[in-house]
């Protein structure tokens, strides 16, 4: 069962997802915040697996909480959900260490599809996200793809192989089935290459691959 809190300063819309979630049979809401402070106190004080997390609240706001749960001793996953399709607060969210990014207009199917991936281990960008980042990376390349292709001259073939893999938005199961190996290799492969590329999480680990052109 993934245990999900909501963070949100507008009561309609943390009822309405709060009913989305909570209809679904693999998800608990366990929490709800009105604001990151909030969001905060309640991951320290309990387990939470996926934190969905408004951008724009009054005092902390979502980029900043997204920052402090992500440092917490067991930090929740986090899918940053917004009304404001604007860049900064895609590469803000990115740099805070979300694993999602989606818009509060996205289909109620997609939001309960991004829990649990997000849950699995894998990360969900809503399409404009992806396709603003994409452009974004491919702009003035050069030097760019040279330091990011340096950063994983280090891994080994096999922590490549499943980096590629990973850039394509394979979940950890996924990535197993593809090369043959147990899925808590993978995971144990994931954590080894986050920590030598010196990223937080799987989203800006992909993004990296991609600008190294080191994809399948």
């Amino acid at each position: 069962m993934i245990r999900a809190m909501i963070v949100d300063d507008d009561a309609l819309v943390r009822l309405g997802l709060h009913d989305l979630l909570d209809g679904d049979d693999g998800i608990e809401v366990v929490a709800q915040a009105v604001d990151g402070r909030q969001a905060v106190e309640q991951a320290s004080a309990r387990r939470i697996d996926v934190a969905l997390v408004d951008v724009r609240m009054p005092g902390l706001d979502g980029i900043a909480a997204t920052t402090l749960l992500r440092a917490l001793p067991h930090p929740p996953k986090v899918i940053t959900l917004t009304t404001f399709d604007l860049d900064e607060y895609v590469y803000d969210a990115l740099a805070a260490g979300t694993d999602g990014f989606l818009l509060k207009d996205t289909d109620p199917t997609e939001i309960l599809r991004a829990v649990h991936l997000v849950a699995a281990g894998s990360a969900m960008l809503h399409p404009a996200a992806a396709r603003r980042l994409i452009d974004r990376f491919h702009q003035g390349s050069g030097p760019r793809t040279a330091a990011a292709r340096a950063r994983i001259t280090d891994l080994t073939s096999r922590e490549r192989d499943v980096l590629a893999l990973l850039a394509e938005g394979d979940t950890n199961a996924d990535i197993a089935r593809t090369l043959g190996m147990r899925e808590s290799t993978v995971k144990a492969l994931v954590s080894r290459i986050l920590t030598a590329l010196g990223v937080t999480n799987r989203v800006q680990a992909a993004l990296l691959a991609r600008d190294a052109g080191h994809t399948r």
